[in-house]
């Protein structure tokens, strides 16, 4: 079902003027989502005309702009890596765990976002793996699934990066598995000392590269006594690493990853109103107490497409990774020998070409199968259905 209000309303009534307003500020990525965002689901990007196998009703199915920044057209996206995702699954405890920048370094990562939020996957996924194969911890391999998000619940830049961990892993040797404690993987006080050490280094070898730019506020950054000057707070201030306890189940699991891995800032169900006043949409802030969390906020229109655009990723950018025993090519051997080692038998392969890929709604009269009667270009419309007293007309003498 539509949602009242979207995303893609809001690009099309106030896109136009902050384009002409932003002219020559905005990146072709951004100027691209928002077209894509703006066309997604309409005739100008072409569609098909379904009918029911049973019935016989029909609709309309426009194309997707299958853009990964669009809110619409996740869902589908996320369906289709989840299918894949499941037969990585193991019997065990999975844990989630968050690295967090601190605002100092994520003022630098705004004007930086390939080399920050790249090094953020690196020294982030690093970290977890030193600490996991060191014996005075877990003392093994382990996998790691890594979501990179950049905003926090009000679209404000906040980049962090959501860890889905399997609570054990394989020893060096491969001669057995090592499982975690029931409610405990890593000590989170030891992740984020190595986290910061690890980062902080990286960042300052990109300083003296001259690999990173700075503009506006933070132009005086690009001297590098400034630049240690800027980070001599977050050199001794704790970096925040959050670890929850285990989810209740792979199917816990599946579904906190179709929540989190094809988000985008904002979603089209957390849009309230949008009138001249501006774009009303809940969020909520954690600063208050839970129960009190779930709060309201206005902005004006170019506002919030400024912060919908802050987060649209470089182009070719993977916001999804994958380390340790889930890395690569790797993968399948990794997962081979876990399963052995675990003493489980294999899950059915996602590539079984029986399993169907079809997620075509069924017909909303019947629930019968959907089929495509007809296709039509970008811009044309699909012809109308019969109209019999027409042809009747036509044919009167």
């Amino acid at each position: 079902m539509r949602a009242s209000i979207e995303v893609a309303d809001i690009f099309r009534t106030a896109g136009p003027a902050y384009r002409a307003a932003h002219a020559g500020h905005l990146s072709l990525v951004q100027l691209k989502v928002m077209s894509a965002i703006e066309n997604c689901r309409t005739a100008a990007l072409g569609g098909h005309v379904e009918a029911c196998e049973d019935c016989g009703q029909w609709r309309i199915a426009y194309n997707s702009c299958r853009n990964r920044h669009c809110p619409k057209c996740q869902g589908a996206a996320a369906r289709t890596w989840l299918a894949a995702r499941e037969a990585d699954l193991l019997p065990v405890g999975y844990f989630h765990v968050v690295f967090t920048l601190p605002a100092e370094v994520a003022d630098i990562a705004f004007h930086n976002k390939s080399a920050i939020y790249h090094l953020l996957f690196k020294a982030a996924s690093e970290t977890m793996l030193t600490i996991a194969a060191d014996p005075k911890h877990l003392g093994a391999r382990i996998g790691i699934t890594a979501v990179l998000h950049t905003w926090g619940s009000a679209m404000t830049h906040h980049p962090h990066v959501h860890m889905i961990v399997p609570g054990g892993g394989i020893t060096s040797d491969g001669s057995r598995w090592i499982s975690s404690r029931s409610a405990f993987l890593l000590p989170v006080r030891v992740l984020g000392k190595l986290f910061r050490r690890l980062f902080l280094a990286r960042l300052f070898a990109l300083h003296d590269a001259g690999r990173l730019a700075f503009f506006g506020s933070l132009a005086h950054l690009a001297d590098h006594r400034a630049f240690l000057r800027h980070l001599a707070p977050v050199r001794t201030k704790r970096w925040v690493v959050y670890a929850k306890a285990p989810f209740a189940g792979p199917e816990a699991v599946l579904a906190y990853l179709s929540r989190y891995t094809h988000r985008v800032a904002i979603s089209n169900s957390r849009l309230m109103a949008f009138d001249e006043t501006g774009v009303t949409f809940r969020y909520k802030d954690y600063r208050r107490p839970e129960s009190n969390r779930p709060q309201a906020m206005t902005i004006a229109a170019n506002e919030f497409i400024r912060r919908f655009l802050i987060h649209v990723l470089p182009r070719g950018f993977h916001r999804i990774r994958h380390y340790g025993l889930l890395a690569g090519s790797a993968r399948k051997a990794s997962l081979a020998l876990a399963r052995e080692l675990l003493d489980v038998v294999a899950p059915l392969d996602p590539d079984d070409p029986h399993i169907p890929e079809d997620f075509r709604p069924p017909c909303p009269c019947c629930g019968g199968r959907m089929i495509i009667i007809e296709t039509f270009e970008r811009w044309r419309q699909p012809r109308g259905p019969p109209d019999a007293t027409a042809t009747n007309r036509e044919t009167a003498p």
